[in-house]
């Protein structure tokens, strides 16, 4: 898959999500403060954290970051990625930290391995805008939660695909692309094929319907909400929520 290989790249690449996290992130874990993120800067409200329940899934989320701070915190945690580094950088992380954890290498639409009710949460850091099908991971999800189980996630505001990503980087903003936005139907088949060819991540906007109207109608009630900013000059002198993270709790089967 694409998005496996571009991920891969990113470790070495020393991408922020992809940067483990530290002992003294752990220690503090393991005294009850996990301090983790789902997007990029603000922390999850430790109220969110103390709600996590004993089983956990780390869904899409290897780096060496969410997974090991929950497992600090004594809770039993799997973490899913479609990455073997990133995956290598969670067992890397548990090893160093004396933890213990599982990891499962699978596309984050794919939870099989699991069966029904297996988890009391899962967490999902920003990772939803690089799979073209929310309503498949969404539906697993739900599978593969308890009753009552919750499904804490991250992802970015479909305003943020609309700008040409170099000029942000440079420090210039740009509307290049309609929305919703996707890699391999917004741009050329050249220009797919640099992506490919270079291993850039291929990622989709998706519409504020299919976040958030499909995710209710799967069977989920949203009961906590934040945003954040995205570290892009000048995005964020304009948009103070292009990153959005919900908590939500599994309430009934999908209509």
């Amino acid at each position: 898959m694409l998005n496996e290989r571009a991920w891969d790249l990113e470790v070495e690449k020393g991408n922020h999500w992809t940067r483990p996290v530290s002992s003294r992130s752990i220690d503090k874990a393991r005294g009850g403060c996990i301090e983790m993120t789902l997007t990029p800067n603000r922390l999850v409200p430790a109220s969110w954290c103390e709600r996590l329940g004993r089983d956990v899934l780390a869904l899409a989320s290897g780096g060496g970051q969410q997974g090991p701070l929950i497992a600090a915190s004594g809770r039993n945690v799997t973490v899913l990625d479609l990455s073997s580094r990133q995956l290598e950088q969670d067992e890397r992380t548990a090893e160093a930290n004396g933890l213990s954890l599982r990891t499962v290498k699978a596309d984050m639409a794919d939870l099989s391995a699991f069966g029904d009710g297996s988890f009391d949460s899962v967490v999902n850091p920003v990772s939803l805008n690089f799979h073209p099908d929310i309503d498949k991971v969404y539906s697993q999800v739900h599978r593969v939660l308890r009753p009552s189980g919750l499904f804490m996630f991250a992802v970015a505001n479909p305003i943020m695909y609309m700008f040409d990503v170099g000029k942000l980087e440079k420090g210039r903003m740009k509307i290049r692309y309609t929305l919703p936005f996707s890699s391999q139907g917004s741009l050329s088949p050249a220009q797919c094929r640099r992506m490919a060819r270079r291993g850039d991540t291929f990622e989709y906007s998706h519409t504020l319907e299919t976040i958030i109207g499909h995710l209710c109608r799967t069977g989920f009630s949203i009961i906590d909400f934040y945003s954040d900013t995205s570290d892009f000059e000048p995005v964020d002198s304009y948009v103070q929520d292009c990153y959005i993270a919900m908590l939500c709790i599994k309430t009934d089967d999908p209509a």
